[in-house]
């Protein structure tokens, strides 16, 4: 039973208006490469690129300046499984957009009419079938020619279709003859087919590695090939997978071949082939080929080949055909996140404009459609990612384009398996053969798993950055515009301060370089701590004003000055029953029996105090009701709460530190504030020190103290995940020289400061310096979910530029969004937003500081989503289609309104690897009327009806 709370109408109302003006979600955009691609296909017309997914979804990639990066889901996917018989293998678009060419497995093209480019009207299909009885004896029935693998149109002549089936044979279809007028019988499996821009010759890729030149004047059969090549030898080689040519003004003609390595010694190899006069190369790409086209020059897109962009399982990789040495373009888009797996993730708003300046900038890029409809981006933030091969990536997170900026390797301070200044692999040696060339920046294999950043923390007012790692290494470093050749001397941190009885079996450290290492211009190490025993880093925060560092692992933690290049303070924080705190990541195996015993001993002690507790329970049963009822006339009943059992003290990881944190507040007494340290752990205790800072002008010389001032203690020992000093006036405490720039307005030091202190279970706020509790917001309690992630943002008003709130974004366990205000420590809004069994979607979630925030997906995708009205970033854009109108609502000159257009169900075209037949259905609505959209210049897009009518006329027909 519950009752409501007495309050005003009014007073709510408002409240509920305010939190529509400040709070709201939305999923914005997905940033990063297609998980699990399939299919490409470019628009030189529109000048769009669109790649569709296993999972359904197309997304389309326009210019850079229009950021339009992703087009998003397109909801309701429809796939149709129809016999064998009717599974389409080729597609062809008629160049007069009036006809639409369906190859099927059992060996049937079916031409379907379109009214207009864009509208579809149903009309009974025509199955197409070459005449058999002129065709060689050795293919005797329609069941021997297999399926149709490739349909082309002549370019020359329209009337022309080569319909290519997988048993080898060619036939040239004559669409008004209703007639073949020429076969072309090739041995091998067909893989491919190409017809060249003058009309004149087809060329056809083979399984066995082969590819065939025919000519195909005149009419009849042709016999023997005008030219039969294998490119790699007379040893066994792979099929060719594709083959393109194409003519330049001046010159031989390029040509591309998908595939074709020797079979034994590089069948692992994912090539292609680029041949042009006397330059043949191998692009040995990084995972496995998924398509290719090139784009060409001149404003009908008939020129000179200019790039080459080709599709692979892990990224897009676009090469400059009309450069010497044909190099690789840095695409602005679409690069992989996951090149070295993402171990962490780290975002900074408002980044000065000295330090953007700094980073450079890319070449030009051949994608150029689109038109930009966004707004400029209102400030520059960076996103910053960590990775397993010890790399930290900076992006460029201000709108809709996630570009990448610039590249940090900490690798080069450590002694690995990989030199530092090895020479470029990616160029192939002079007379080596095949001509391999590396292409592609993905390389999922780390050298050594103990460079993996775990932690990332930027001053963006200082440029100074501290990133931690793996095997417990800790490297500050500074942005620099030129390079430097120095030497990174270790500090080492012992953590366990000489505990004997403790023996770490994890991973050994990292060794560091003794000689001298040049590092480029840019961010570079000049100062490291090494944590022993060398554990995974799990906190790290940096104050740059104060230039110190600290730091926590599952032992302890340290305070380093990296002005003077010395520990201040080690603090262990081990229990003595944290024996799995000494394994390591890699050593957890032989927990699992402990683990299990702790559980079930938690079971029997609450199964033991139930039966206690139910003995005694029946005769207070009335007593207890009629309490209940004379209390709730007088008072207000609290929300369900659920019973929390406190956590042992022998729990594992009790002392792993999770958060730590700088404050200039009260510590000793209300009338003057010091520096601080804030320390939180998996066992529900906060460690609070004192710092003493040197004056400034003696900070080189004069030591930092540090000294122990506070220790709080939860409850329930649930792990704290977060601490704030909030000031007088409840706002949280600015960042670390942010006042210094005139950014934000000074700490209020009049009015008392409070101390939050954020646990998995709840939101507690203490009173300083005394440290005694004021209020509490409970969440495990009521809902049973716990804090994952919290972060600090500002929710500017979308009513009003001159009103704001701060408050906590929360992220917990079953994949919810919080928001809870401040100082009130209240619940504002509650979005779900991830699934909860998507844990790693969940400990990958980064806050920004206006209410946005970032999560993987997928390996290599972020979802961008926003709680902030007024700060949200979504694509834009727009693409101009000529619309040739809708004949019902006489409408043939006018052009419809985009913003009518809807997408109702969205698959791929089904190829060998995928069984399924399907379709992309949209529908525009234009006046009173609706009609089906088929958008050719993109991709084939036709409706579930088209299959049904195939199916039926298949039935009715007879060979």
């Amino acid at each position: 039973v519950r009752m409501k709370r007495f309050r005003r109408h009014g007073q709510e109302s408002h409240r509920d208006r305010i939190k529509q003006e400040l709070y709201g979600f939305n999923k914005t955009v997905e940033h990063g490469f297609p998980h699990q691609p399939s299919a490409l296909v470019f628009s030189p017309s529109l000048q769009l690129l669109a790649i569709g997914t296993r999972s359904g979804a197309i997304k389309l990639y326009p210019s850079i300046d229009t950021q339009r990066e992703s087009a998003g889901w397109m909801d309701g996917c429809v796939r149709v499984a129809p016999p064998s018989v009717t599974r389409v293998t080729a597609v062809l678009t008629h160049s007069s957009g009036d006809m639409l060419f369906l190859g099927t497995e059992g060996g049937h093209v079916f031409s379907n009419a379109l009214t207009t480019r864009l509208f579809i009207t149903m009309l009974k299909p025509n199955p197409v079938v070459p005449s058999l009885c002129s065709l060689p004896e050795d293919y005797g029935g329609r069941r021997i020619l297999e399926h149709v693998e490739s349909l082309q149109e002549n370019p020359v002549n329209p009337r022309q279709v080569l319909i290519g089936y997988g048993r080898g044979i060619m036939v040239i279809w004559d669409l008004e003859r209703h007639s073949a007028v020429k076969h072309i019988p090739a041995t091998q499996q067909l893989e491919s087919v190409w017809w060249t821009e003058d009309g004149g010759h087809v060329l056809s890729s083979h399984s066995d590695g082969s590819y065939c030149r025919w000519m195909v004047a005149g009419e009849g059969t042709q016999s023997e090939p005008e030219k039969s090549e294998v490119p790699y030898g007379h040893f066994p080689c792979k099929a060719i997978s594709k083959i393109i040519q194409l003519p330049t003004e001046q010159g031989p003609p390029f040509l591309f071949l998908s595939g074709g390595m020797p079979r034994a010694s590089y069948g692992d190899r994912h090539c292609i082939s680029v041949i042009h006069s006397k330059t043949h190369v191998a692009l040995d790409f990084t995972s496995r080929i998924i398509d290719f086209f090139v784009i060409r020059d001149g404003p009908d897109h008939i020129g000179d080949p200019s790039a080459l962009v080709v599709l692979v399982e892990e990224e897009l990789v676009v090469i400059d055909l009309q450069t010497e040495g044909w190099p690789v373009i840095q695409t602005p888009y679409l690069v992989p996140l996951h090149c070295s797996a993402i171990t962490c993730s780290h975002h900074v708003s408002a980044i000065p404009l000295k330090m953007w300046e700094r980073v450079l900038s890319a070449g030009p890029w051949p994608i150029t459609g689109g038109q930009n409809l966004s707004p400029d981006a209102p400030q520059r933030d960076l996103l910053l990612t960590g990775h397993e091969d010890g790399t930290v990536r900076f992006w460029d997170a201000s709108g809709v384009c996630l570009y990448p900026m610039y590249k940090l390797s900490t690798a080069g301070v450590f002694l690995t398996d990989a030199e530092p200044n090895e020479p470029n692999m990616n160029q192939c040696t002079e007379g080596e053969w095949p001509p391999f060339r590396k292409v592609g920046c993905f390389d999922p294999y780390s050298d050594d798993p103990r460079l993996g950043i775990q932690k990332i923390h930027l001053c963006k007012y200082s440029g100074y950055l501290t990133v931690a790692g793996t095997a417990g290494q800790i490297l500050v470093l500074e942005l620099n515009d030129e390079a430097a050749e120095q030497t990174v001397e270790a500090t080492v941190a012992d953590l366990l301060q000489g505990q004997e009885s403790f023996r770490w079996k994890g991973h050994t450290r990292l060794e560091v370089r003794e000689e001298p290492v040049t590092f480029p211009p840019g961010f570079q190490p000049f100062s490291l701590v090494q944590c022993q025993p060398p554990a995974v880093v799990t906190a790290l925060t940096l104050h740059s004003e104060w230039k110190l560092v600290t730091f926590g692992t599952s032992h302890g933690f340290g305070l380093y000055d990296y002005q003077q290049k010395s520990n201040v303070l080690v603090r262990c924080t081990l229990n003595p029953s944290d024996q799995l705190a000494m394994e390591g990541p890699l050593s957890r195996v032989k927990s699992i029996k402990k683990s299990l015993r702790q559980s079930f001993r938690r079971i029997r002690r609450s199964r033991v105090s139930l039966r206690k507790h139910h003995v005694n329970s029946a005769a207070k049963v009335q007593e207890a009701n009629a309490r209940l009822e004379a209390e709730l006339a007088e008072m207000e009943l609290a929300p369900v709460q659920r019973k929390i059992e406190a956590r042992s003290s022998d729990d594992s990881f009790t002392g792993l530190v999770r958060t730590l944190y700088f404050a200039d507040t009260f510590l000793s007494d209300s009338s003057h504030h010091t520096p601080s340290l804030w320390a939180g752990t998996n066992g529900g205790s906060v460690f609070a020190y004192q710092l003493r800072l040197p004056p400034v002008e003696r900070r080189s010389e004069d030591p930092v103290y540090a000294n122990p001032a506070k220790e709080i203690q939860l409850m329930h020992r649930a792990p704290v995940v977060g601490i704030v000093v909030l000031d007088g006036h409840g706002s949280p405490l600015p960042e670390p020289l942010e006042v210094a720039h005139d950014l934000a307005r000074s700490a209020d030091m009049q009015g008392c400061h409070q101390l939050l202190v954020i646990s998995e279970e709840q939101f507690k706020v203490f009173t300083l310096p005394k440290v005694s509790a004021k209020m509490k917001l409970k969440l495990t309690a009521i809902d049973g979910s716990r804090v994952r992630r919290v972060g600090v943002a500002w929710f500017g008003s979308s009513r009003s530029e001159d009103y704001g709130e701060s408050g906590l974004t929360v992220l917990t366990n079953q994949g919810d969004l919080h928001v809870v205000s401040l100082p009130g420590v209240k619940l504002q809004v509650q979005y779900p937003c991830i699934r909860r069994e998507d844990v790693s979607g969940i400990a990958s979630c980064v806050f920004t500081k206006h209410g946005q925030g970032f999560y993987l997906i997928s390996p290599s995708e972020f979802e961008r989503f926003s709680l902030s009205t007024c700060c949200v970033v979504e694509p834009r854009s727009l693409v101009e289609v000529n619309v040739l109108g809708c004949d019902r609502c006489g409408g043939l000159n006018q052009q419809p309104s985009l913003s009518n257009l809807t997408v109702s169900s969205v698959c791929y075209i089904a190829t060998h690897d995928h069984p399924t037949a399907c379709f992309i259905i949209a529908n525009l609505t234009h006046g009173n009327c609706q009609s089906s959209l088929c958008v050719c210049g993109l991709t084939c897009l036709f409706l579930t009806a088209v299959l049904q009518e195939i199916q039926k006329s298949l039935e009715g027909y007879q060979p």
